[in-house]
């Protein structure tokens, strides 16, 4: 009687075990993700299309946005007016962000040196313009706009050609 028993405990144990080594091989297969194939990316504008119709205009939006102009009237002070004039401002603050990653994609980075610095200083200023136009931050869209201006500068100073 005693050797049944034992056996009958034996078998329930090792039943229990398989059932386990069961349940932890369908989740390792639920958890395998498959293995799919980046999207072929071919880039097809230059540079200077990227800037002239993109990083221009976009940087053109976020520097004029927040502003102070002398007139004979006295100083007129340009701040947005509504959540339509924010959401522009982020909206150009997010291309340039995204005109920084197009300048660091395939063969379009002229350098590994200065032409990166000069891009993430780019990508930087419109992350920043971004959280201050979701913030409604007037005083940061005026500080970030001469940042992005003279990232703009620094970058012509260096790699514009004629």
């Amino acid at each position: 009687m005693r050797t049944v028993h034992w056996l009958f405990v034996v078998s329930v144990a090792l039943f229990v075990i398989g059932i386990g080594f069961v349940i932890a091989g369908g989740r390792t297969a639920q958890m395998a993700a498959p293995v799919e194939q980046a999207p072929v990316i071919t880039p097809v504008a230059s540079i200077r299309q990227i800037c002239a119709g993109i990083v221009g205009p976009a940087a053109a939006v976020v520097y004029g946005a927040v502003g102070y102009r002398s007139t004979a009237d006295g100083v007129e002070e340009t701040v947005p007016q509504n959540d339509e004039e924010w959401t522009a401002i982020g909206n150009s603050a997010a291309a340039l962000v995204e005109s920084g990653n197009l300048f660091l994609l395939g063969d379009r980075a002229v350098d590994s040196g200065e032409w990166v610095t000069i891009t993430r200083a780019l990508i930087d200023a419109g992350t920043i313009a971004m959280a201050a136009a979701e913030a409604h931050d007037t005083e940061g869209i005026l500080n970030i706009g001469g940042d992005i201006n003279e990232t703009c500068d620094g970058c012509h100073e260096i790699y514009r050609r004629e």
